[in-house]
């Protein structure tokens, strides 16, 4: 019974000492160019009992120590009651892309830990001169004008026909009226009009005024 109260005062004494460990804001993300150096930091309060860091290429697979070499490196700094570790690559290789924590000695406590990723940069495959570049550059200018101003054109050009279409289909409807009428049945009704009674016909002056008689104009 003595040694199970011992151990249960034990581990609630782990879980004080835990509980009062405070782990700093880790860089979540951090992404390096192959052979380029890299540093990674962690920091954490109230613990004296030691560290080492860990990583873990996948969140599902377990954590494994990070060797030390000479191209990586774990430098420690205690500033006002904070600890802080730098783990320092010298030249970033592809296999060192992972997730990256400290964990805390005789313990289950990681830091928050940062994902570092390591990239191969793109190589330009085409050297191109400046006088080209700037070329290119003036030609997409060019080519984005056009790209613009072409469908305003041809909606106006388009508009302006179909104006000219209009114009020429009521003249030919105009000219189609004055075709349908016959100049001589016009005259021809004209003569006929006759005038109200009282009157008679209208007569040529020069063909019934004989010589020496005056002209008696009738009053319409």
């Amino acid at each position: 019974m003595a040694m199970f109260l011992f151990f249960v005062s034990c581990s609630m004494l782990g879980g004080i000492v835990e509980a009062e460990v405070v782990l700093g804001m880790d860089r979540p993300f951090q992404r390096i160019r192959l052979s380029d150096r890299a540093e990674l930091k962690c920091c954490f309060q109230n613990w004296d009992k030691g560290f080492h860091w860990v990583k873990s290429k996948k969140a599902s697979e377990r954590v494994e120590e990070v060797a030390m070499s000479e191209l990586v490196t774990a430098t420690t700094r205690m500033p006002i009651k904070n600890n802080c570790s730098i783990l320092t690559f010298k030249s970033v290789q592809l296999n060192d892309t992972g997730m990256y924590l400290c964990r805390l000695n005789v313990s289950f406590i990681h830091t928050h830990g940062t994902y570092m990723q390591v990239y191969v940069p793109m190589e330009k495959t085409i050297n191109l001169s400046e006088s080209t570049k700037n070329l290119i550059l003036m030609t997409e200018g060019i080519l984005l004008f056009l790209c613009v101003v072409g469908p305003s054109f041809l909606f106006l050009s388009k508009k302006k026909h179909e104006n000219k279409q209009v114009m020429k289909k009521e003249k030919m409807e105009e000219e189609n009226i004055y075709q349908g009428l016959d100049l001589d049945d016009c005259c021809t009704a004209y003569d006929h009009i006759e005038r109200p009674q009282g009157y008679g016909h209208y007569q040529d002056v020069g063909t019934t005024v004989k010589e020496g008689e005056e002209i008696q104009l009738e009053k319409p």
